[in-house]
């Protein structure tokens, strides 16, 4: 019997909503992500600014953020957090240390300097909506997260 892990279930099942959330020709993923976060209780709309988490999702596009207890996290989540210079980043969860979880964006070399805490922690990507348009991107309201190289 194969045993799967409960992280690969995630990214397995993140990567699906993903896929089945990409805004169709005429659609507007702004509303779309809005009617998800309105839908359930502590959600919030992030748009993201940067190519480090590419192809999982791209500059300009609109996550859906949700919050999650941080004794929860485990390897391979894209979580949002506060790094040691201000900037709200986007980025993967790729080990567990005493201090707490290293993250590194999908296309970088190297993992952030910053740990990610229960002090830092935002969030869990919950859902992507990658085709925005340069008018959404730009759209008032909508707190910027970086996925951007490793600082």
């Amino acid at each position: 019997m194969k045993v799967v892990r409960a992280s690969a279930v995630l990214s397995f099942i993140a990567a699906v909503m993903t896929a089945s959330l990409r805004a169709e020709a005429g659609a507007d993923p702004l509303a779309d992500a809005r009617a998800l976060a309105t839908a359930h209780q502590g959600l919030r709309i992030m748009r993201i600014s940067g190519t480090s988490m590419e192809p999982f999702f791209t500059d300009g596009a609109v996550v859906v953020v949700r919050p999650l207890a941080f004794a929860r996290l485990e390897t391979g989540m894209l979580v949002i957090y506060r790094n040691r210079f201000g900037e709200t980043v986007a980025h993967r969860l790729v080990v567990h240390t005493a201090d707490g979880w290293r993250a590194r964006g999908q296309a970088n070399d190297k993992p952030d300097s910053t740990l990610v805490t229960p002090t830092n922690f935002i969030g869990v990507v919950y859902a992507t909506f990658n085709d925005a348009s340069p008018a959404v991107s730009a759209a008032a309201g909508i707190e910027t997260v970086l996925a951007a190289p490793a600082r």
